[in-house]
């Protein structure tokens, strides 16, 4: 059975695994969700102080002062930078990890700099209206975002509503700094939900630098679990088994 570290994207906190954590803590597994500093039960903190690197400290604070070994860190759509800048960090504590809906970016890279060029100058009026602080939730309206928000129910929709919180905007503004090669040492693995295998692998091909990390990675394998970019909500029992399929893997065969 494995330790499996889980890492919510922008805006949520670790409440936003939880139709995750049964099916994987049913299965026998160590099932940890984290809310990052900041965020959810913690967002009365002080949003100008957070940035990237706190919550890459959060992540290896967790892990060491749990003492975890073997860990299965996962980490969703912006999580997975936080998650690969600890693998950077504490690559001996990892068996794994893992990118729902995301990928390794690389050193130097931000969040904000994933987005389309011409979405960058909305997201910092957005942050600029906000103080400079944080950059607010989206508005969770299935009709203005069918490709991320589809499989999402009415309920589902206004519970992100209810429970998202401003992200604070150093998260997605400072790059990742990447230093330690034992990274590629960690086993690799993409879980896909907004695109299909063949686009990502095809991506992957092409040197896409989202990925040109994933490409160095010694171990690394794609699978799909079809729906929105939120598998959480929308295919909760199908994500856990992936996890589980995952970290049931050898990883050295």
């Amino acid at each position: 059975m494995a330790t499996i570290v889980l890492v919510p994207g922008f805006w949520l906190g670790g409440w936003a695994w939880e139709r995750v954590v049964g099916p994987l803590a049913a299965a026998g597994h160590e099932v940890i969700p984290v809310t990052l500093p900041g965020l959810a039960e913690r967002s009365g903190e002080d949003l100008t102080a957070i940035d990237l690197d706190t919550h890459i400290e959060a992540i290896v604070d967790l892990v060491r002062e749990r003492d975890l070994h073997e860990v299965v860190l996962v980490g969703h759509s912006g999580g997975g930078i936080a998650a690969y800048g600890a693998a950077d960090r504490i690559p001996e504590r990892l068996a794994k990890i893992v990118f729902v809906d995301s990928g390794p970016l690389a050193d130097g890279t931000s969040q904000f700099d994933t987005l389309d060029p011409d979405e960058q100058p909305l997201r910092r009026a957005e942050v600029a209206a906000s103080g400079d602080v944080s950059v607010p939730p989206p508005a969770w309206d299935a009709a203005a975002d069918p490709q991320n928000l589809a499989g999402l129910t009415e309920e589902d929709l206004a519970l992100l509503r209810e429970r998202s919180t401003p992200e604070p905007w150093g998260v997605a503004s400072r790059p990742l700094r990447l230093v330690n090669p034992a990274r590629y040492d960690v086993p690799s693995h993409l879980v896909v939900s907004t695109f299909p295998v063949q686009v990502v692998e095809q991506m992957v091909a092409e040197g896409h630098p989202f990925f040109a990390e994933f490409t160095a990675a010694k171990t690394r394998t794609v699978r799909a679990v079809p729906t929105g970019h939120w598998p959480m909500f929308s295919k909760p029992a199908e994500l856990a088994a992936a996890l589980a399929e995952i970290a049931a893997t050898d990883d050295r065969a």
